[in-house]
């Protein structure tokens, strides 16, 4: 097993983090280090599952794209965070748990320790990360969403404020949008026949609601009384790349998102992807800011994590070597 390569924890065995300042609570994560002795590492992977909420097969998978980057693992701290629902096995009562998929969205937990944002379990990650007793020589944290993880990670990346916690001490952070099916836009535009456009609301009413776009965002937004403009500013100041399989155009998989509101963002995942770079470029010419958000397109892979994330080209694009 690739865990053996790092003499990490084995993926078993979750750690449970204990997050949150003010009330703390529990959170699972598979690590490859001991959470309760101080790291030297200087850098720290924090990967975000799909659907499935299988962490433990994301643990190994992360444990392969640092094989795969030659990265030594004493010095690559891993983290295979598992959002949780009431029914799964590991569900504790002082856990945050969603309703199936919506901890996806980055609201708030229903059930356990409701009411528990999942953005703010991304804040508080990287709070935990930030602290420079257990952390003394990190550098960096690059955060890794994959299909219904990477639609929590590309919300984040918009509309996330965590990496203040990392800034103050000179701590970087980057972001990876890997293959989600749906994207949050910042105002009514879309690309339609190759052009960036208003897009009509006859046929899909609510295709610029919460979580395909602005209106009626949830409270973790609302509380930042940012515009949709300041919003973009700062989100193109972060270091987000962007992921996705060559194959994974299949319009009919069984977990993409074929609602009205997904439908007007592409296809499938790898157009609505494509849809979403051009869309940037488009705002950032009306704003007047220059964007760089690298993408990467993986041949002969379709939607599976397992081989998308551990390829020899992600590897050296997400950790290249000097």
């Amino acid at each position: 097993m690739a865990s053996a390569l790092y003499g990490g924890l084995c993926s078993a065995n979750p750690y449970v983090l204990r997050l949150g300042q003010d009330a703390p609570y529990s959170f699972l994560a598979y690590a490859n280090a001991h959470m309760t002795n101080a790291s030297q590492a200087s850098r720290a992977v924090v990967l975000v599952h799909g659907v499935r909420r299988n962490a433990d097969d994301y643990f190994e998978t992360g444990l392969q794209l640092l094989s795969e980057a030659g990265l030594d693992g004493r010095d690559n701290l891993l983290l295979s965070l598992n959002f949780l629902t009431a029914e799964d096995r590991r569900a504790g009562k002082d856990m945050p748990l969603w309703a199936r998929d919506k901890w996806m969205h980055g609201t708030a937990s229903e059930q356990g320790r409701s009411g528990i944002e999942a953005f703010a379990v991304l804040d508080d990650v990287l709070a935990y990360l930030a602290d420079r007793k257990r952390f003394p020589a990190l550098e960096e944290v690059v955060l890794i969403g994959h299909s219904a993880g990477g639609q929590l990670m590309q919300r984040y990346a918009v509309l996330g404020q965590g990496d203040a916690h990392l800034a103050g001490q000179g701590i970087a952070v980057r972001y990876v949008i890997s293959s989600p099916s749906s994207y949050v836009y910042l105002d009514g535009n879309r690309v339609q026949a190759g052009t960036v456009g208003p897009a009509s609301a006859a046929d899909c009413p609510d295709y610029n609601r919460y979580r395909y776009g602005l209106e009626v965002a949830p409270p973790y937004l609302s509380r930042q009384h940012l515009s949709a403009e300041q919003l973009f500013r700062r989100y193109v100041a972060r270091n987000v790349t962007f992921v996705v399989g060559e194959h994974d155009d299949n319009p009919e998989h069984p977990v993409l998102d074929r609602s009205c509101a997904a439908a007007l963002q592409g296809p499938n995942r790898l157009q609505r992807q494509r849809n979403y770079l051009r869309y940037e470029a488009f705002v950032s010419q009306q704003w007047g800011v220059a964007i760089h958000h690298p993408q990467i397109t993986v041949a002969g892979v379709g939607h599976d994590a397992a081989r998308l994330l551990t390829r020899g080209v992600v590897a050296e694009r997400l950790f290249p070597r000097h």
